[in-house]
């Protein structure tokens, strides 16, 4: 059973996740803004952090968490349910995102399979390709595979979070300095490069997806 941090300025929602969180075994502590939750999560084994806070938003909480290396699982709720903002979350370091309002039920089960994911961290695998993030290797059906760090920094990005559309923007404004990179036609130029490495057919993609007028993403499950 794990110690858990609720992060959380609404008292209500406060009291309905730990009296979930309490039956299925867990103990709890709580903080009503960002400021006071940093220094209680090196106690946590995993936070529930609200990302409207006073003080410090819950980006800039989970930011300084991982920039202090705190590895534990962070867990955001919020209103905000536009794809753009589950891309923020992700790239300041969360592991999961839950819409408000949302389900207590829905919350617990991301509780529960949260520290096997953030255990995994390091990795991403579909199907034959496996990729490890603290040796920087990608093997494909056991055989390494040769990547320039761009296209491994490209290729861990968009494995990691399968299923979520990354704008060729956004993906250049994360993995190229934006003042040297020019268009971002410098991303769809590393991923058919990407792709010849993958043998990732584009009209029949295992891998790599194109979204037509937005960018790309990582199939869930390879065919």
């Amino acid at each position: 059973m794990a110690q858990i941090l609720i992060v959380d300025d609404d008292p209500a929602i406060q009291e309905i996740l730990a009296a979930y969180l309490l039956t299925e075994g867990h103990t709890v502590i709580k903080a009503v803004s960002g400021d006071a939750a940093l220094p209680l999560m090196v106690r946590a084994d995993l936070v529930i952090l609200d990302w409207m806070l006073p003080g410090l938003s819950g980006l800039e909480v989970a930011a300084q968490a991982r920039s202090g290396g705190l590895e534990l699982p962070i867990l955001m709720l919020s209103a905000r349910s536009e794809e753009e903002d589950k891309l923020r979350g992700l790239d300041t370091g969360i592991d999961d995102y839950v819409v408000k309002p949302f389900s207590p039920r829905e919350v617990m089960a991301r509780v529960r399979v949260l520290p096997r994911r953030a255990g995994v961290r390091h990795q991403a695998r579909s199907g034959d390709l496996l990729l490890d993030a603290r040796s920087h290797q990608v093997t494909l059906n056991g055989a390494a595979l040769e990547l320039s760090r761009l296209e491994y920094d490209l290729l861990l990005t968009l494995a990691q979070h399968p299923g979520l559309v990354w704008s060729r923007e956004r993906l250049r404004e994360r993995l190229w300095d934006s003042a040297r990179s020019g268009s971002s036609r410098v991303v769809d130029v590393h991923i058919t490069s990407l792709r010849k490495k993958l043998y990732d057919d584009p009209e029949r993609p295992r891998y790599i997806e194109t979204v037509r007028g937005v960018g790309y993403r990582f199939k869930d499950d390879p065919a």
